[in-house]
């Protein structure tokens, strides 16, 4: 008799998703490609943000099914994640301005997967659920290269202190200089878990100084 074989879980997978409390690394993340959708404002009372979820989580879903259906390769919806960036920086660190945010929400696509496997399961969505906005998710390659992270355990709002100590020493100290935009992985469902037992990842794209490739 033979046994299904179990689903991926590329969280655990994946070396981008591997982070420690109070320890900061720097990882090589390689080009990876994610169901996207945009929006700005707080993520606590934005009704853009409930929307984006919205329509992500379907899309992602329905091809995790055709993916174990048609290619015999099932896999776990991997976390939320999120790009976030403001004007001024000091609204993520000392002011936590929640208002002046802008975000890309993101669920990452398996490597098996292709752009024909994302239409054909954003015209499955748009078929039984019309009132999903599916439109404006899009199919994003993300290629952050060298990034440095860590795991923060604690509510959002705590997060301040820990990416000050990210931004404002370990980057100068290694002599490294920031590029990408500030990456968030929630590892934890904040429906189900208490805000001190959160654990989410905050990585920061980087180069080294003097390293225009990395630009």
């Amino acid at each position: 008799m033979s046994t299904a074989a179990a689903a991926t879980d590329l969280k655990r997978t994946l070396d981008s998703y591997a982070a420690r409390r109070g320890e900061i690394r720097l990882v090589e993340v390689p080009s990876m490609r994610y169901l996207a959708a945009d929006g700005q404002g707080d993520p606590n009372t934005s009704p853009d943000y409930t929307a984006a979820l919205e329509a992500l989580y379907p899309l992602a879903y329905t091809l995790k099914f055709a993916s174990k259906r048609e290619l015999g390769r099932d896999y776990v919806v991997p976390p939320l994640e999120g790009l976030w960036w403001a004007d001024d920086p000091a609204a993520f660190t000392t002011r936590r301005d929640t208002n002046a945010w802008s975000w890309t929400l993101l669920l990452l696509v398996p490597d098996w997967l292709g752009t024909e496997h994302v239409d054909a399961a954003r015209a499955d969505v748009a078929r039984k659920k019309p009132e999903v906005a599916v439109d404006r998710v899009r199919l994003e390659e993300l290629d952050e290269g060298l990034c440095a992270q860590t795991l923060h355990v604690g509510s959002f709002d705590d997060e301040g202190p820990v990416l000050a100590d990210l931004h404002d020493r370990f980057v100068p100290e290694h002599g490294l200089v920031m590029t990408g935009r500030h990456h968030e992985i929630y590892l934890s469902d904040p429906r189900r878990t208490a805000p001190e037992k959160l654990r989410t990842i905050l990585r920061q794209p980087v180069r080294r100084q003097g390293d225009e490739s990395g630009a």
